[in-house]
């Protein structure tokens, strides 16, 4: 198909630089936004609401906002191969927390997507491609460039994550597998020793973000032994890299004889690490418990749930989430929209572990506030956003929502997207 034919204008514009919308990065307080008096079916923290701010788009994933308040998503294709996926621009023109103008373009889908300078990457499984769109336009001015190509994409973690530091892109290349097995979640199968993903996968790799054409072997490996880290945010104040990664499952479903029901449901941690340059956090070889405060030696390779051997000197996440709560999106507040205590911090969206089927305890489907200070973590994870699931079993396929991916709005307000029912909600402190 080509290009011109793929852009289509859903809202009726002038051009194609979608609404005037010049005055949605001015926070004015004149402007009431219109929550929903259930706030969309959500639980929220006192002193907070919700507007739905759009709906019934689609699987969408992760989204990003222009300074001007356009906010871009991605979708995924309908269907398992489906040549449907594409960017949605959304904008909400008359600032009452609901999108009235929308707009689609593109063939490509995916799960991550950052706009930065005029630029809009958006990461599908096996490419990272971007469009050029100036601040304030809701399409792009010309057909998109392939950033960087034929990044692996089969296996457990194929989607990509995406952050934009100037001319540095880094992206996330989650795992193939649950813990590198030679037979991958069979019972007692032993983990290859190396493990070969981890020269290609399960880490975070760093290309040029001005480039195009480029190759895996063009790119850095920043940091390995992450499982799958598709929750990527920089942090705006000290410029460093985050991420919320997804540990590994089924402990006791692959070692019955080491693991309780209990231990298997808090077992691991899911981790925040901050992403450093040559960092390894273990990654098939170890994972973190937090009864015990320390990386312990998984099972695939000899650990018992008590020993620590070569995980001794594995860097330890900077805090910690509730094991199995799947956190697949992260973004640090900005703006001043949100009370002191929401300022300097950051939001994971936990989209809720598959394997939770009877929902004996609820694992994720949650939105959570981390609290910084200095730069680093200050106390301990809290929810923030509750009742994605409804109260529906078996989890997952009954919950009507899944959050999946957050951006902040220009004034500082939160928005989170969701997978499941394809909406989008703005959070905003009243």
């Amino acid at each position: 198909m080509r290009f011109a034919r793929a852009l289509i204008l859903i809202a009726a514009c002038s051009s194609n630089r979608g609404p005037a919308i010049s005055d949605a990065a001015s926070g004015d307080s004149s402007l009431e936004p219109r929550c929903a008096a259930d706030n969309g079916g959500i639980t929220l923290r006192d002193g907070f609401c919700a507007s739905v701010f759009a709906h019934d788009l689609g699987i969408i994933r992760h989204l990003t906002v222009a300074p001007s308040g356009i906010v871009f998503v991605a979708v995924v294709g309908s269907t398992e191969g489906a040549s449907d996926g594409h960017v949605l621009a959304l904008a909400d023109t008359d600032h009452d927390g609901i999108a009235d103008q929308r707009a689609m373009f593109g063939t490509v889908g995916g799960n991550g997507i950052a706009w930065d300078n005029g630029r809009l990457f958006v990461a599908a499984n096996d490419r990272i491609v971007r469009f050029e769109i100036a601040d304030g336009d809701m399409l792009p001015r010309h057909q998109p460039e392939v950033v960087v190509t034929n990044l692996p994409a089969d296996g457990d973690h194929p989607a990509k994550a995406v952050a934009i530091a100037g001319d540095r892109m880094f992206v996330s290349i989650g795992s193939a597998t649950n813990a590198c097995q030679v037979v991958d979640r069979a019972v007692h199968s032993r983990g290859i020793d190396p493990c070969p993903e981890l020269a290609i996968r399960a880490g975070i790799w760093q290309f040029s973000a001005s480039g195009t054409g480029q190759q895996p072997r063009d790119g850095v490996r920043l940091a390995t032994g992450l499982r799958d880290t598709n929750a990527l945010a920089l942090d705006p104040r000290t410029g460093t890299l985050w991420g919320a990664v997804s540990g590994r499952d089924q402990l006791r479903d692959s070692w019955p004889e080491l693991f309780t029901d209990e231990q298997d449901l808090n077992l691991p941690a899911e981790e925040v690490v901050s992403i450093a340059s040559g960092e390894d956090f273990g990654w098939p070889y170890c994972y973190f418990d937090p009864f015990r405060d320390q990386n312990v030696l998984a099972p695939e390779y000899g650990g018992t749930g008590q020993i620590t051997g070569r995980c001794a000197n594995v860097a330890r996440p900077a805090t910690v989430l509730p094991a199995h709560a799947a956190p697949l999106g992260m973004v640090f507040a900005t703006g001043t929209q949100l009370p002191p205590g929401f300022q300097d911090g950051a939001f994971v969206a936990n989209h809720g572990s598959r394997f939770d089927a009877q929902g004996v305890e609820l694992h994720g489907y949650d939105v959570m506030f981390v609290p910084f200070a200095n730069g680093m973590p200050a106390s301990t994870p809290a929810e923030f956003a509750t009742g994605f699931d409804a109260g529906r079993r078996p989890l997952p396929e009954a919950a009507p929502h899944r959050p999946v991916g957050l951006a902040m709005m220009p004034d500082g307000s939160l928005l989170i997207s969701d997978d499941k029912g394809g909406r989008i909600w703005r959070v905003f402190a009243k």
